[in-house]
C-alpha cells in the first residue's frame, strides 16, 4: 500500500468548491486548506504508484486547479525492505559502539557503514 500527500494550488475564490469536490470524492482524502494562500492538502492511497498516479490525474481534472504537487510518499513495501536490511546488517554500525574511537575523529562522508578507519 502506498500513501502520498498532495498539495493542490488554486485561486482563493474557488477553494470552497474544490474542497467540497475533494471531500465527496472517492479518489482522495481531504485534510485541511488555507483559503488565503489557495492551498489544499489531500492524500491519495493505492496498491502501487500506478493507482496513485491515476488518482492524481483525477485531482488535476477538477476545475479551477492551478497545480497538483506530490509532497511526500510512503510505500509499505519499501519500508518492509529497509527493515529487513536493518535486521540483517544490524541497526547500529560497529564503529559507533567502539569506546576507543573518539567522536572528534569521526569524519562523516554520507554513510557511516561504509567508512573505514
Amino acid at each position: 500500500m502506498n500513501v502520498s500527500s498532495i498539495v493542490i494550488q488554486a485561486r482563493a475564490e474557488y477553494i470552497d468548491e474544490i474542497v467540497d469536490t475533494c471531500k465527496k470524492s472517492d479518489f482522495c482524502d481531504y485534510h485541511f486548506h488555507d483559503k488565503d494562500k489557495g492551498k489544499i492538502i489531500v492524500t491519495v492511497e493505492g496498491e502501487g504508484i500506478s493507482e496513485e498516479m491515476a488518482k492524481v490525474k483525477l485531482i488535476e481534472k477538477i476545475p479551477h486547479i492551478v497545480s497538483v504537487d506530490l509532497m511526500m510518499s510512503y510505500s509499505e513495501d519499501e519500508l518492509d525492505r529497509e527493515r529487513e536490511k536493518l535486521e540483517k546488517e544490524g541497526s547500529v554500525p560497529a564503529m559507533l559502539n567502539d569506546d576507543s574511537l573518539r567522536a572528534e575523529d569521526i569524519v562523516y562522508h554520507g554513510d557511516l557503514k561504509k567508512k573505514i578507519f
